[in-house]
């Protein structure tokens, strides 16, 4: 199972992430926000209120969280699109 064990808001939705393997990079999540109870992250003021849940993943005060797993794969995948 992944987990993240650090990270840093960089800004506008991009949040670096280094998980506890010691693979680090940075996520644009601009994509996955804005609907639902992800509405409240499109201000980024709020989105920079990130931090690392228990189980390793990402999570905001309203709720909304992603699961360590998902945001690995998100980085492969948004890596792969980017070559």
């Amino acid at each position: 199972m992944n987990k993240i064990v650090e990270i840093q808001y960089k800004g506008d939705y991009t949040i670096w992430m280094r998980f506890a393997d010691g693979f680090a990079k940075e996520v644009d999540f601009k994509p996955i926000v804005g609907e639902g109870i992800s509405a409240p992250l499109l201000n980024v003021e709020y989105f920079g209120t990130v931090a690392i849940d228990n189980g390793g993943g990402l999570e905001w005060p309203n709720g909304f969280d992603c699961c360590p797993n998902y945001l690995r794969d998100l980085v492969v995948t948004q890596q792969a699109i980017a070559s």
